[in-house]
């Protein structure tokens, strides 16, 4: 069977990783989460003391950085598990800011790429279907109003027993949205070819179910 690559873009807790994770599993692909490889770099700073808006001494450590992905999910920096650490909040924000700098996104993109050869894989992002893999056999824009992903993202931290506030989550939603799309490099942007899907009413399994319809249109193509 022929193999696609799939590239979901979106803004931040749209639900993107999840979606990708769970079609990876039922087609048997390889996810490769890029924006874990960008909170890497953001934890690798913060704990390094480097503060996020100093480009040169955040370029200075990529030289230090490596990330390794498992088929569990878990991510792996420096021979560390970080899969829980990488999401904190200042993470979060951290990586919004270093995901600006020119090459820490070609010293990530070029990976993303290597890791992409052949098909058979998903990445989800911001850039992934416009910058990363423009020749990408599927190319998925998912969004949610910033209520439903605060929503979201509200229920998973409290799952995982991270203290969370609600209302902050809508703040940092929007700051992280103006972030993304107004950055210099790499703007958070819907490729021209791509399908957006608006997951703000739908169900989890509703959104896997549509996704995988639209990879088996393509795999048959």
């Amino acid at each position: 069977m022929k193999k696609i690559s799939i590239a979901i873009d979106g803004p931040a807790a749209a639900g993107k990783s999840t979606i990708a994770q769970m079609v990876a599993r039922n087609l048997d692909y390889t996810y490769i989460d890029t924006g874990a490889m960008y909170r890497c770099v953001a934890y690798y700073a913060f704990i390094s003391g480097v503060d996020f808006h100093d480009e040169d001494k955040v370029i200075s450590l990529l030289k230090d950085i490596k990330i390794r992905m498992l088929p569990d999910g878990s991510v792996h920096l420096n021979g560390q598990e970080v899969t829980a650490a990488i999401r904190a909040n200042e993470v979060s924000m951290g990586a919004s800011i270093v995901s600006q700098y020119a090459k820490v996104r070609s010293f990530l993109v070029a990976q993303q790429r290597e890791m992409a050869k052949g098909g058979g894989v998903i990445l989800d992002g911001r850039d992934i279907g416009t910058v990363v893999l423009p020749d990408a056999q599927l190319k998925i824009y998912q969004v949610a109003s910033i209520d439903t992903r605060a929503h979201r993202r509200y229920k998973e931290n409290i799952e995982k027993g991270i203290p969370s506030d609600l209302e902050a989550l809508k703040k940092e939603i929007a700051e992280r949205d103006y972030q993304d799309a107004n950055r210099e490099v790499s703007p958070l942007k819907k490729a021209d070819d791509a399908i957006e899907i608006d997951t703000s009413d739908m169900s989890l399994e509703e959104v896997v179910a549509h996704v995988m319809d639209l990879c088996e249109e393509r795999i048959k193509d």
